[in-house]
């Protein structure tokens, strides 16, 4: 009995190993329901929809992609009120039987308080394993709708959109002279906090039900248990989506309202009122002063009003572009010559040297590889972030700053040694450059040993970002080629490793073992062929990029990765 027999139900689970699962099978199924949906959108065909729902969402293929998405992502280790993990093939086939809607009920929410960085506390609410798999479960389902009917300009918590794509519509919307020069900067005051349940389950396109149950679930905090009467916990896997939702319309409701349109008219092209958002944090660009203050933020504070939400009067200001602003930890400003430069901002830079400066300091007792091993994945996010805009400079400030930081913390601990005995021993002269900061580090259990390279922000190369099309739905056929060639394009530029770049070409990009993409979201494993204890070296010929999941699947089943050189495949051992 194979695991394609199961792709479309669920009986007799209890047959099936989790290292077993047809993946291939599973992801065609799933990704096939999901373009029906988006289909039966489009044509306003909603009966069908919630039957293509009812059908994933009780589907075996649905059940185990949502338990396979909570058992793989950051949050894996960490548990609900019950303190239940799972962390056993085992334990995952329970966790997908036991996905059944018919007698769910959702236990409270744990809550903890995580810093912001204006000093305040940011409240946090963990489900259990269950309920995340539940909501992941429906997310399958409600994504496709979701994606369908988002606002064009909306990048925050949607496939195949990122903060860049906001940036680059930021420079669209503001960059030509003719383009809008006053800026609406608007905040939601506690976005996820007061959305209202009955704004949600009235336009929500899902199984009520299931809804409400998650929405009044509560949150247990200090062992006191409390009830939830509006908003969408941060935290639960779905919270992102339904905040969405809440938030969707604005931008259709501006374009009705201001029609590009019949040019010189006031409500034509002259008022130039365009809407760029990220999740809760948006700016509405308009001609004039007079025209935000007096229709446009009315306007928005009724639609928000609604949903039950409302803006911060704090936070919330009109500013002219040649007094810039600060959006997704970039600073837009149009200087005198009429240029329109966007750059990391002042506080986005001073709080990530502020992280770094304290990673340093708490290094006391590290080895210079496992400082450099802390310091490198952060200053290369940090330096990828924001390589496309105008950035170089501050790169070199920035690799300025922490060679300060890393030349004062060698001398605390060498404080009796020389300076040039310092310098010997922590920095050196590597292709053309002086002062480059290296650590010596073991590789394996033959004592040898390699050098680990502080990594430059400046080294970073400067690169304008495609915009993704407006219109693009990832669900949807017709756009699936274009964004294959986008997710190549950009995991391209984040595997920095040149060997894992070859190694990802030379797969077309799939996994060994399923064959399905390897992309930035579901993340990849160098495995070799044969492990380096047997004598196997590092070399590419030696190694391939696999699935974290089928890495696992391949060491519990004893399997054996074979690398022909046309392609894949995997057979006993």
């Amino acid at each position: 009995m194979t695991t394609k027999d199961f792709v479309g139900a669920a009986s007799d689970i209890a047959d099936i190993h989790w290292h077993s699962i047809n993946w291939s099978a599973v992801s065609k199924n799933v990704r096939r329901l999901q373009a029906r949906i988006v289909k039966a959108t489009q044509a306003g065909r909603w009966n069908k929809v919630k039957a293509l729902q009812r059908l994933l969402t009780h589907s075996f293929g649905g059940k185990v992609s949502a338990v396979r998405r909570v058992t793989e992502n950051t949050g894996k280790r960490t548990s609900g009120v019950d303190k239940v993990l799972w962390d056993t093939p085992e334990k995952k086939m329970q966790a997908v039987a036991a996905l059944r809607q018919r007698g769910y009920k959702p236990l409270p929410l744990r809550r903890i308080y995580i810093p912001k960085s204006n000093g305040a506390m940011r409240p946090l609410s963990i489900p259990t394993m269950r309920d995340r798999a539940m909501q992941a479960l429906y997310l399958l389902a409600l994504d496709p709708i979701a994606e369908t009917l988002a606002d064009p300009n909306s990048y925050g918590f949607r496939t195949g959109r990122s903060c860049a794509d906001a940036i680059e519509q930021c420079f669209a919307a503001l960059a030509k002279k003719t383009c809008s020069q006053w800026i609406l900067e608007a905040d939601i005051k506690s976005c996820f906090d007061t959305i209202s349940h009955e704004w949600l389950l009235a336009n929500v396109p899902m199984d009520k039900t299931i809804l409400q149950k998650w929405l009044t679930a509560g949150y247990v905090e200090k062992q006191v248990l409390r009830a939830t009467r509006e908003g969408t916990p941060q935290g639960g896997i779905i919270s992102p989506l339904l905040a969405n939702f809440a938030l969707d319309g604005l931008e259709q409701r501006l374009r009705k309202e201001f029609p590009r349109i019949g040019r010189g008219s006031e409500k034509g092209r002259a008022a130039g009122v365009h809407l760029v958002r990220y999740a809760d944090d948006f700016i509405i660009t308009g001609k004039t002063k007079e025209l935000l203050e007096e229709r446009v933020k009315p306007m928005v504070e009724e639609f928000l009003k609604t949903r039950g939400m409302r803006l911060s009067t704090e936070k919330t200001r009109i500013t002219h572009v040649s007094e810039g602003f600060d959006f997704l930890g970039q600073n837009v400003r149009k200087y005198k010559n009429g240029k329109l430069l966007i750059k990391p901002s002042k506080k986005n830079i001073k709080n990530f040297l502020a992280k770094i400066r304290k990673v340093i300091k708490q290094a006391k007792g590290y080895r210079t590889a496992e400082l450099i091993q802390h310091l490198n994945p952060q200053i290369r996010g940090w330096a990828n972030y924001h390589r496309h805009i105008v950035s170089k400079r501050i790169f070199s400030r920035v690799d300025a700053a922490i060679f300060k930081a890393l030349w004062k913390w060698a001398r605390q601990r060498h404080c009796r040694k020389s300076l040039g005995w310092i310098k010997q021993k922590y920095f050196c002269r590597k292709a053309g450059r002086d002062w480059l900061f290296f650590g010596e580090s073991r590789t394996d259990e033959t004592g040898k040993t390699r050098r680990e390279w502080l990594y430059h922000a400046a080294t970073t190369p400067i690169k304008r970002h495609v915009k993704v099309k407006a219109e693009a739905n990832p669900y949807d056929r017709q756009w699936q080629k274009y964004f294959q060639k986008r997710e190549s394009r950009e995991i391209t530029d984040s595997l920095e490793n040149r060997r894992l770049l070859f190694l990802w070409r030379e797969q077309s990009g799939l996994c060994v073992v399923c064959r399905q993409p390897i992309t930035r979201i579901t993340r990849w494993h160098s495995h070799h062929l044969v492990h380096r204890a047997a004598g196997g070296s590092d070399e590419t010929e030696n190694r391939v990029l696999l699935h974290p999941e089928c890495h696992r699947s391949v060491h519990s089943q004893e399997l054996e990765v074979v690398k022909p050189r046309s392609n894949g495949s995997v057979r006993k051992a």
